[in-house]
């Protein structure tokens, strides 16, 4: 996908969205200096390019009895496209895995997952992640804080 060109007030936009995405547009309008119906315009048109993709509200896994987070490092015996793509599917009909990335290098992918215990971590773990088809080993990596966490990408607004 080739980078978008974006004006000011186009980045202005996506700032205060990725910030507060229950922002009003009438609110939006206001910060990004311009009138509510073209701030509405243009907030359309970049979600019809693909720019922004979706809202979703921030949920606290603590307060739903998720206190677990694992980073676990999968690798494959097979790197064939066939069986990344296989392993792929299955993860993505599994929700305690809330994050999955491919990788190049000592790993093949980056599974975040959560769980309400640890024992329900290595339930997971040994019923389902490591007894998976083309699975060869888990490394998994216990979060035990989280000094950052922000969603999508800097956006220089000035």
């Amino acid at each position: 996908m080739a980078r978008a060109k974006l004006d000011r007030i186009d980045r202005r936009i996506l700032s205060d969205l990725q910030a507060n995405g229950r922002m009003t547009n009438v609110e939006l309008a206001e910060r990004a200096g311009i009138s509510a119906p073209p701030c509405l315009r243009r907030v359309r048109a970049l979600e019809r390019a693909g720019i922004i993709k979706g809202y979703h509200a921030e949920l606290s896994p603590e307060a739903l009895g998720y206190s677990v987070s694992v980073f676990a490092l999968v690798g494959l015996n097979s790197q064939a496209e066939a069986d990344l793509k296989a392993f792929e599917e299955m993860i993505a009909s599994w929700d305690e895995v809330r994050e999955c990335h491919m990788l190049a290098g000592e790993a093949d992918f980056l599974l975040k997952i959560v769980a309400e215990t640890w024992d329900e971590y290595q339930k997971f773990l040994t019923t389902r992640l490591t007894s998976a088809p083309n699975v060869s080993h888990v490394k998994s990596m216990m979060v035990f804080r989280t000094a950052k966490e922000l969603p999508g990408v800097p956006i220089p607004v000035e």
